[in-house]
């Protein structure tokens, strides 16, 4: 059987009621945007898409190899925006400020991936949380203006322990994502 897998950084609850606050004040301009609950808050680091189930293992120990090194570290999220830029977006995001080591652990991920044979990603890494998906223009002039509100806005910073490797479920009320591996960063800091 095919699961449909991603691999990401889980947030912490306090962080996705606070994030889940904002979208709470962007849904109200009553636009045309999917937004996404705030259970389903993480931060991508790759999507693999059909998976068979009999993988599961063999990526959960790829990843263990190539991240078991590394040591828990903090990272920061903040400021609201979209993308593509001009009046048509398609996504309504949340950005980090402070990645930590979010872009060597996002390129581990790919050589890991790659090594299991799917393919890698063509697009630049551009750590962000989905917050929204655009379905069609109506009112999306209001969130665009409502998201200057929320530009600067800065969270919680947040301690990364593991990377997932997730599961998403496509049901009538929307996508579910469960766990179904957890890679803890089990390195030591250097003091």
């Amino acid at each position: 059987m095919a699961l449909r897998c991603f691999i990401a950084v889980s947030l912490p609850d306090s962080l996705r009621n606070a994030v889940g606050e904002v979208i709470r004040k962007l849904k109200d301009t009553g636009a045309d945007i999917r937004w996404v609950p705030g259970e389903n808050l993480h931060l991508t680091l790759k999507f693999l898409g059909e998976t068979k189930e009999e993988l599961v293992n063999d990526i959960k120990n790829e990843l263990s190899k190539k991240l078991s090194h590394y040591a828990p570290f903090y990272i920061k999220i903040g400021g609201v925006g979209y993308f593509p830029g001009g009046r048509n977006p398609r996504v309504i995001w949340v950005g980090l400020e402070e990645p930590g080591l979010l872009e060597d652990i996002y390129k581990d991920v790919e050589n890991a991936t790659t090594r299991l044979g799917y393919p890698s990603e063509e697009r630049p890494f551009s750590p962000h949380l989905t917050i929204g998906r655009v379905r069609s223009p109506k009112r999306v002039a209001e969130v665009i203006r409502r998201l200057q509100e929320f530009h600067t806005v800065t969270f919680e910073e947040f301690i990364v322990k593991e990377v997932t490797l997730m599961k998403s479920e496509l049901k009538p009320g929307g996508a579910e994502y469960s766990g179904l591996a957890e890679i803890p960063l089990e390195g030591k800091n250097d003091d």
